[in-house]
């Protein structure tokens, strides 16, 4: 049978075409290919899988970098034994889960935690049993104001102000909204930073707390535009957030008012399932980089999720949460001698990460040491719905929030930028 070179070249170029299309092979800790086959590594963590929204993406994502960690040499030998359990959004039950971990399980970090409840529950304990947090995902007040607890995200507060300023900047918004859940120190905190900033800037703002679990979405949005803002901030779960869209377009009011959200809505399926009713009117921010960026680390934490995560997972900004915890967690534990390495040594050379680089960060994360509370991460993005997609529309900004003025001391004292 003759050869076609012509059908030659389209196959190879089909071939090359794929094979650049997909991600290049996931790189973590010696990158051997060798299995660790030591003595395990205990590492906990809590989040809110079932409950009013499934919260857990960020102990996915770091639960397949600790299986390519373990598949590559694992910490000097050792593999991480990942243990994740689900609070159920109930802060009893997240305590009893901690107590499990730390006391019964001997977890010597706690890794990707991420929930509404289990830090306001467990904060005391924590610090109490001498454990370090390196969260993936923190939402309430006490995430954040915590000696022991240490998210990689912002936080809904920092991050629905990071909008807040994108809507004063460049939206010339002079009235504003904030809808944010009735669940204590997540709404109420969230939405008062959106109130304080308001008054300084010279704003009229409004307050509107709902329970996520039970919330009318059509009575809540008629809520919202009664008084005519210019701009509705959303500091809510994304399975809470696409209703209250589909709610606020049946009404007419994507056309008439800006809305804004947190990076909680940030996730590739929103913009194609809100539709093009939205283009260009709902922008949400981002905590970290764009979730399709080209850059090496953004591409490693995709190949991570594709080769060692499920198909399921979802590719969003609480993913590349968890995906940064759990390195960060790598990084301080291959600086110790792996025969040595418990909860006090883990803890320590925790509190001794000071410039943590990822490009998936705006900037460099810290623990903090001796600090009383910890929001390393207070510099974000802003992107917008558009043609099914999400398109970036700002460079790295500090985030506006009144609150962070003791962090923007430590890290002038520290020499942080």
């Amino acid at each position: 049978m003759p050869i076609n070179p012509k059908g030659l070249v389209i196959g190879l170029f089909l071939t090359l075409v794929s094979a650049f299309s997909a991600h290049a092979a996931a790189s973590c800790g010696d990158n051997s290919g060798k299995p660790a086959t030591g003595e395990p590594i205990v590492i906990g963590a809590i989040t809110g899988k079932t409950g009013p929204d499934d919260f857990s993406n960020s102990t996915k994502a770091a639960k397949a970098y600790f299986d390519c960690l373990n598949a590559n040499g694992g910490i000097k030998g050792r593999p991480v034994k990942y243990l994740v359990e689900d609070d159920q959004w109930n802060p009893e039950i997240a305590a009893q889960l901690a107590a499990k971990l730390v006391n019964d399980e001997k977890a010597v970090l706690m890794v990707g935690n991420s929930s509404f409840v289990e830090c306001g529950a467990n904060a005391d304990f924590y610090k109490k049993s001498g454990i370090l947090v390196v969260a993936g995902v923190g939402v309430p007040r006490e995430c954040f104001f915590a000696a022991n607890y240490a998210p990689t995200n912002a936080g809904p507060r920092v991050s629905m102000l990071g909008a807040m300023g994108y809507a004063l900047d460049k939206l010339n918004a002079k009235s504003v909204v904030c809808i944010g859940p009735n669940i204590p120190n997540v709404g109420t905190w969230s939405c008062d930073g959106i109130i304080q900033l308001a008054k300084e800037k010279g704003l009229t703002a409004e307050t509107i707390l709902m329970d996520p679990g039970t919330a009318d979405s059509t009575s809540t949005i008629l809520q919202a535009a009664a008084s005519k803002p210019d701009v509705i901030i959303l500091g809510l779960p994304k399975g809470v957030t696409v209703p209250l869209l589909t709610a606020a377009e049946e009404q007419g009011l994507n056309q008439s008012i800006k809305f804004l959200s947190a990076a909680s809505a940030y996730d590739l399926s929103v913009p194609g399932t809100i539709g093009a009713g939205w283009d260009g009117n709902f922008i949400v921010n981002m905590e970290f980089n764009d979730l399709e960026a080209t850059t090496p680390d953004n591409q490693n934490w995709l190949a991570v999720m594709d080769q060692y995560g499920q198909k399921s997972d979802p590719r969003d900004t609480f993913a590349q949460a968890g995906y940064l915890s759990a390195r960060i967690a790598e990084a301080a534990l291959m600086t110790l001698d792996p025969a040595n390495i418990n909860r006090e040594t883990a803890s320590a050379a925790v509190q001794g990460i000071k410039g943590f680089k990822s490009d998936i960060f705006c900037a460099p994360w810290y623990f903090g040491d001796g600090q009383a509370r910890h929001n390393a991460n207070s510099t974000t993005r802003m992107a917008v719905s558009e043609g099914g997609k999400w398109k970036v529309v700002s460079d790295c900004a500090p985030s506006p929030d009144p609150e962070l003025k003791d962090i923007r001391a430590f890290e002038k004292s520290a020499g942080i930028n």
